[in-house]
């Protein structure tokens, strides 16, 4: 059961509810505290001020009054006025992770709805289909598009009162849950690259020297002296300890740099998950209802830069890693580096190509993944939209999707260079592996055998895909 406060979800429990459809409830205090948020509304519709979305229309059209008697029925239309989404529907992990998203917020009592609004979103979360919610259309300004499809999908025959529409729309729920998700996926894929890196050190029987512990202390980022831990970890009995086992005193650059460069990555993906860890408890709306001071303000708390931004330095930070990989499997097919048959062919002399074309959709699924790292975050909004007022955007929904068609390649990628490290360790005969290594090359010689002499390359590597998406690799060794 996941309890949601308004200030403690984490991103661990976005997936437990998104994909393994965990039931929610509401915390000790969240009745309390929305009762509270919601009182003031009450005490503002009856001094008869002016109050952004409230009484007035929203926009350009702040100008203009809402009457009393058309104030429940300015919410139901501001939603279906919103509903302006396009493309296909979003998955359905990503529509459950955004109501969740929703649900949290509105818990922290800031956003001036009625408790049973909140409590109706909860009931979706654990009694209904996930709700339909097209992909694209958002800003990253409030995600209104998203956020009116989710609204009308859940809502059902629930009578909305005065701003619970906008409190519906006004927010970056859709933003924050495709963040949660890819950037929980991108630390997974992350891990499963320290295993098969590590796998690859002993296909090339390289220097272990790269991990020696002075690296970390010498440049100590927090990243590199995890990384080098954790390749110590996973390398821990590998024939590579032995002295003489290396084959070069310097190995190229893809291999001796693994922790430097997988530590890079490690610290950017965890300066995001900060971010993400602040955006997933915050306050994204406008207006915002504070009860402490018996007042509601305008502010512009949907302008998720900090979260944008992190998602385009996440991509960057990954991109290397993949290149990387992609450049080592490369090497692992070229004889005069390891050693080994012309593409681990399972016989030096012959004129099979053995896994060498897997060279190529290495070399392209690294290369699109690295044209994935162009930052969106500083686009330039056109100022001509509600004459020039909504003049800012973070396009957070495309950063966040970027990075989950960047984890995407990554897999695959993944996979292959699991199978061409399993060739080479074939062909070094099977040598005794690390701990973690060794585990996973069984794991990977579980789905796909060896390729012997006459056998063409593996035609599908969706096997070894799913081993590495499933996180199986990724565990602590």
């Amino acid at each position: 059961m996941v309890t949601l406060t308004g200030d403690s979800l984490t991103a661990a429990e976005v997936v437990r509810v998104a994909r393994g459809c965990e039931a929610v409830d509401l915390g000790g205090g969240v009745a309390e505290r929305v009762r509270a948020g919601r009182a003031v509304v009450e005490r503002a519709l009856e001094d008869g001020g002016a109050v952004y979305g409230l009484t007035t229309g929203v926009g350009v059209r702040q100008r203009t009054s809402v009457e009393p008697a058309g104030r429940a029925d300015f919410s139901t239309k501001l939603i279906l006025e919103h509903r302006v989404g396009q493309g296909d529907p979003a998955p359905a992990d990503v529509a459950r992770a955004q109501l969740l998203v929703l649900a949290n917020g509105l818990a922290r009592g800031a956003a001036g709805v009625r408790l049973e609004l909140v409590e109706r979103l909860v009931t979706a979360l654990n009694e209904e289909p996930p709700p339909v919610v097209r992909s694209l259309g958002s800003i990253g300004m409030a995600d209104l598009p998203a956020n009116a499809d989710l609204a009308h999908s859940v809502l059902g025959d629930f009578a909305l009162a005065a701003k619970e529409g906008l409190a519906l729309l006004d927010h970056n729920a859709y933003s924050t849950a495709l963040a949660a998700l890819a950037l929980t996926d991108a630390r997974r894929l992350l891990d499963t690259l320290d295993v098969a890196a590590g796998l690859d050190l002993e296909a090339l029987a390289a220097n272990l020297t790269l991990l020696h512990p002075a690296i970390g202390r010498h440049r100590p980022f927090p990243g590199l002296q995890a990384a080098v831990r954790r390749l110590t970890l996973l390398l821990e009995g590998s024939y590579l300890w032995a002295e003489g086992a290396a084959r070069n005193l310097q190995d190229p650059l893809s291999f001796r740099c693994v922790p430097h460069v997988h530590g890079a990555a490690l610290d950017g993906l965890g300066f995001a998950h900060s971010q993400l860890a602040i955006e997933l408890n915050a306050s994204q709306e406008n207006p915002l209802v504070l009860v402490e001071e018996g007042a509601i303000i305008s502010v512009g708390n949907f302008d998720v830069l900090p979260l944008a931004a992190a998602l385009d330095f996440a991509r960057i930070a990954l991109a290397p890693v993949l290149t990387s990989a992609s450049e080592r499997a490369v090497k692992l097919l070229q004889s005069p580096l390891t050693g080994l048959p012309e593409g681990l062919a399972a016989e030096a002399g012959l004129a099979e190509s053995g896994l060498s074309e897997f060279g190529v959709p290495a070399q392209a699924l690294a290369g699109e993944a690295r044209l994935l790292t162009q930052p969106v975050s500083a686009e330039t909004g056109s100022t001509i939209h509600h004459e020039g007022v909504e003049d800012r955007i973070t396009l957070a929904p495309l950063s966040a999707r970027r990075l989950a068609e960047q984890v995407a390649l990554g897999e695959r990628l993944a996979a292959i260079e699991l199978i061409v490290a399993a060739q080479a360790i074939d062909l070094r005969g099977r040598p005794q592996l690390g701990s973690g290594t060794g585990a996973a090359y069984a794991r990977v010689r579980e789905r796909i055998p060896a390729t012997g002499r006459g056998e063409p390359p593996p035609q599908d590597v969706e096997p070894v895909r799913e081993l590495v998406r499933s996180g199986l690799l990724a565990e602590p060794a």
